[in-house]
């Protein structure tokens, strides 16, 4: 028994011994094997190409807009998305006929060219495949020696284990040379033939298989003859492979070798410049639609021509779709006179310029939304001051009293500034920055009263976009029961099939209701400038388009924009580096390219009345108010349900006269049974003054009867100064002091006016009711008094001389 299990002993331990020396003889070389493995899988970089693309621009149909050149010199257009049938079958016939079945090496052919370098005693051919020459062009075109060829094989093999063929083939023809700077089938097939690759023809694609084997040829008057053989042997092998027919080689072989690198396409040069550094994508798909892009630039290369003559010599535009934000046509700046250069290179669409008179409609729609003003409310139009601030009219004359509408189709600034003020700049201000503007960054005492006359700046690209989201929401709300979308308000979409957010999110009420959205638009399609718009009043009627013009002060910016619900144009004009030029105007500098692009967009229609957010009112014929009960003629419009709650007409009152109707009276100077009453529409003393002067029809107050006194109704009103106002003391041409003109308005011009300063007769005034007079820094007091005893004061300070 224990001799038994002493010999188990012993075999057990000889066994173990064996294990052991066998684990000892294989561990190791299985360890290398798995190293060896693990290297060879490793090997290959993660990036083969690392170098820097240009940056390329396509069309919303994947037409070539623009490209810019890499960083380093060269024109390489990120990887294709397909490689012509044409060129591959090319390549492949010419470089490696075995490509679909090799795994990345062919023995056959590395032993034939082997054979033939030793028989040449030099290098004549590599047998490099397909696989292989991207290995050597991602290390840099390596030294060819035998060394090399062995690494870019194994690194081929490699490759071919992670890649498909079709990978493998696309990233040759992205990174091949082409001769020059020009790398990659795509940028060469625009560089010399100016199209895509997908438009080579087969003499085309056949020269391009055969450059990356000899890239110099390329070179003009270089090699040309050997250039055209290499190209027709191919040919010849694809006729004879029944690639191509005979005919197609015959008119293959004749067609010319490129000349030159041609430029590539510039449609949209300022956008390709904005997206290159902007955007920061190499390949970018972009809204832009290449045949009304083409149109755009011809309109505005003539509009350009036009306005040069008045050295007026920048303009831009923007085309965009209404309902999804796409722009369709992206014009940043005309193109320069030859040998000139005047700013042109400024993408002018997302530069900061003075707005002029383009917010506006912003203004009077914010003002109908919440029942401030209904569309015909009358706003005065007379002089105005307002703390040394004194805007005029751009013709320089008043109107008295102008219903909104008109303020707006007219673009009238004094009933504007006085609309501001009654809404409040803070309250614009907030309106504006959550319609989408971003340019407004200073407080609402910066920029004052001024903000809707230009004082602040905005650019092309968001007023596009708000002007764009107010026609989008107006159309949402018809077409969605009455709702509001957040995404309606957004800037615009330049990348195709771009749904990330654009823009502001609002609340779900909307900004504007469709209400004042539709009133607004409505009286832009109204839009008329008497003494100016001639002609073109006529083409805008031709189809309705809800338009604003602009014009900043100095004559240094123009806009125009014009929106229908299915399209929107803006425009801008003037110089880039802000010198005014007489006769800039929105009106005759931008509104006419605006016309001419609208003329060639397809038909379009007209927004539909939100019936669900609007209301029908009983106005005042006269005042445009909500009707009181001393108004005889009335009018029945349909405005916002706000509006509802605005002021009644507080222009009519009811007057007592003589049996005579000549006089005003009252009981206690005339019996009152003899009184005759009357509605009568009365104005402010200086409203009616410059009123009357337009309208025939307005009928004057009656005189008060002598003896009686009517206090009722103001007898003269005080121009200027306004009650605690500040007045700076002007200066003359010569550098003097010049004298203070005090003003009021009389009902009764020939009427004697005794003027009094701090209890001092200062003089007196009978038509016109003006007084210049020197005053001392400080504060003051000014009594007016007229011959029938009427009476008025102000308080106002004098800062100094």
């Amino acid at each position: 028994m224990d001799r038994c299990y002493r010999k188990g002993l012993v075999e057990m331990k000889e066994e173990q011994g064996r294990g052991s020396l066998w684990n000892r003889k294989f561990f190791l070389p299985v360890l290398i094997l798995l190293g060896l493995a693990l290297g060879f899988w490793k090997i290959l970089p993660k990036e083969l190409f690392s170098d820097p693309v240009s940056t390329v621009v396509y069309d919303r149909k994947g037409e070539l807009l623009g490209a810019r050149i890499a960083t380093d010199g060269q024109w390489r257009f990120p990887g294709t998305d397909s490689i012509p049938v044409k060129y591959k079958d090319a390549v492949l016939l010419y470089e490696d006929k075995y490509f679909q079945y090799h795994p990345g090496v062919n023995l056959i052919s590395l032993f034939r060219a082997m054979k033939l370098n030793l028989q040449a005693r030099k290098i004549v051919s590599g047998g490099s495949t397909i696989t292989m020459q991207v290995m050597r062009m991602s290390r840099k075109n390596k030294p060819r020696t035998v060394l090399q060829k062995l690494i870019e094989s194994v690194l081929a093999i490699r490759y071919e284990l992670s890649a498909s063929k079709d990978e493998v083939f696309k990233t040759y023809a992205d990174n091949a040379p082409f001769g020059g700077n020009v790398v990659g089938i795509e940028a060469a097939a625009w560089r010399y033939f100016g199209t895509a690759p997908k438009n080579l023809t087969w003499s085309e694609a056949t020269l391009l298989a055969v450059l990356p084997n000899a890239p110099s040829l390329i070179h003009p008057g270089k090699n040309r003859n050997l250039l055209k053989q290499k190209r027709d042997g191919l040919l010849k092998n694809l006729y004879e492979t029944e690639a191509i027919d005979e005919i197609t080689y015959l008119l293959a072989c004749e067609e010319p070798l490129p000349d030159k690198p041609l430029p590539l396409p510039n449609l949209t040069p300022h956008l390709t410049d904005r997206i290159m550094l902007e955007k920061g994508e190499k390949r970018f798909f972009s809204t832009i639609d290449y045949a009304l892009q083409e149109r755009t630039l011809e309109m505005t290369r003539i509009r350009h021509n036009i306005l040069k003559t008045n050295q007026i010599h920048n303009i831009a535009c923007l085309v965009m779709k209404v309902e999804t934000g796409e722009v369709l046509a992206y014009v940043g700046n005309s193109e320069p006179e030859e040998g000139e250069e005047h700013g042109n290179s400024v993408d002018i669409i997302p530069a900061n310029r003075s707005s002029g008179s383009i917010l506006k409609p912003f203004l009077f729609a914010g003002m109908i939304d919440n029942g401030t003003i209904l569309q015909t409310t009358i706003v005065p139009d007379v002089p105005i001051r307002y703390d040394g601030y004194a805007p005029k009219n751009y013709n320089r004359k008043y109107e008295g009293a102008v219903p909104a509408a008109n303020v707006l189709e007219r673009s009238l600034n004094i009933p504007s500034v006085i609309l501001l003020r009654r809404y409040g700049v803070d309250p614009f201000l907030g309106l504006l920055k959550s319609l989408g503007f971003t340019t407004f960054r200073e407080s609402h005492e910066h920029y004052g009263l001024t903000l809707i006359l230009g004082g602040a700046e905005v650019n092309l690209w968001e007023l596009a976009g708000v002007y764009g989201s107010m026609a989008r929401a107006l159309n949402h709300y018809t077409s969605s029961d009455g709702t509001y979308s957040p995404e309606d308000y957004h800037m615009p979409v330049l990348k195709i099939k771009d749904n990330e957010a654009h823009g502001n999110i609002i609340h779900e009420e909307g900004v504007l209701s469709a209400g004042s959205l539709y009133t607004t638009f409505k009286s832009l399609l109204d839009v008329n400038r008497p003494e100016e718009l001639s002609f073109w009043y006529l083409m805008s009627s031709t189809r309705n388009i809800a338009w604003k013009t602009g014009t900043s002060y100095g004559f240094r910016d123009a806009w125009s924009v014009g929106v229908t619900p299915e399209y929107l144009v803006a425009v801008w004009a003037g110089n880039a580096d802000g010198e005014g030029r007489p006769g800039l105007s929105g009106i005759s500098s931008a509104a006419p390219l605006m016309f001419d692009i609208f003329s060639i967009l397809p038909e379009t229609s007209w927004f539909e009345a939100p019936l669900d957010d609007l209301r029908e009112a009983v106005v005042c014929h006269q005042s445009g108010y909500l009707a009181g009960p001393n108004c005889d003629e009335r009018d029945t419009i349909m405005i916002v349900p706000q509006g509802l709650k605005s002021k009644a007409c507080p222009y009519h009152s009811r007057i007592h006269l003589d049996q005579t109707g000549e006089y005003r009276v009252n009981s206690k100077c005339y019996p009152v049974e003899d009184m005759k009453s009357e509605s009568w529409f009365i104005l402010s003393p200086l409203m009616e003054w410059y009123y009357k002067k337009r309208d025939p029809s307005y009928r004057e107050l009656p005189s008060v009867m002598p003896g009686c006194v009517d206090e009722s109704v103001e007898a003269f009103e005080i121009v200027y100064p306004e009650w605690n106002s500040h007045v700076v003391i002007p200066r003359e041409l010569n550098g003097t002091e010049g004298r203070v003109v005090l003003e009021i308005a009389h009902r009764q011009p020939d009427v004697e006016v005794y003027w009094h300063m701090d209890d001092r007769f200062i003089g007196t005034t009978s038509q016109p009711h003006q007084l210049a007079v020197d005053i001392d820094p400080g504060i003051h007091v000014l009594t007016i008094v007229d011959a029938a005893g009427n009476k008025k004061q102000v308080k106002f300070e004098v800062l100094g001389k």
